[in-house]
């Protein structure tokens, strides 16, 4: 009897124990909720946010400082045009030469239906210029009042020329009076101002002429 009251014992004792060990855990629930960011950690946040913003910003005061032209070549000079005033680029066809028009109009091509004056820049400008080719192509030009052609031997794509990279024009450097140019880029590209060509009185060739 001694001994099944010791036994009794030692199984409650066995019993209760773990019930005692478990008993310790419960209520001890893992945090699963996120911690809130500390006021330091909330203002570097807002710094990181506030530089990000700041270089898209940049990014985009940097393409609108730049400028889209065409480039091509024309009697071995590298030239680009801006792009915004290029309707197409059209390969030269079938020039007609007008009468009593002066020498830097080439002619003129119908271009689906639509005659188009071509003008040589070369001989606009009075410098040394090329023979034509099959190979020659047609950049129009327009705004809201003037619409017509400069010839170009090749055409040799489309790039983006930053601001900052144009220099000064040096008439001595291009033959090309200044006041059609927006500048020079340190790799020798002229690059014209349309605008001012597409203004320019002397390039408007009426469709009547004195016999």
């Amino acid at each position: 009897m001694k001994y099944e009251k010791n036994l009794s014992k030692t199984e409650q004792s066995a019993s209760t124990e773990p019930i005692r060990s478990f008993s310790g855990l419960a209520g001890r629930e893992p945090n699963l909720q996120p911690s809130s960011p500390s006021a330091e950690e909330r203002k570097r946040i807002l710094k990181a946010r506030a530089r990000e913003l700041a270089q898209e910003r940049e990014d985009d005061k940097t393409i609108d400082e730049s400028l889209e032209v065409v480039e091509f070549v024309l009697a071995y000079e590298k030239y680009g045009i801006e792009s915004s005033y290029v309707r197409e680029i059209h390969p030269l066809r079938e020039l007609t030469p007008v009468p009593c028009t002066p020498p830097f109009v080439l002619g003129i091509v119908n271009v689906r239906g639509q005659i188009i004056s071509v003008i040589d820049i070369k001989r606009f400008f009075d410098l040394p210029e090329r023979g034509l080719t099959d190979l020659n192509k047609v950049i129009i030009l327009r705004n809201n009042e003037m619409e017509f052609g400069i010839l170009a031997d090749v055409i040799l794509g489309v790039l983006r020329v930053p601001l900052r990279n144009l220099q000064p024009t040096l008439p001595t450097l291009t033959g090309i009076r200044e006041e059609y140019l927006k500048g020079i880029t340190p790799g020798r590209l002229a690059i014209l101002d349309a605008a001012k060509l597409l203004s320019d009185k002397k390039l408007i060739v009426h469709e009547e002429v004195e016999t």
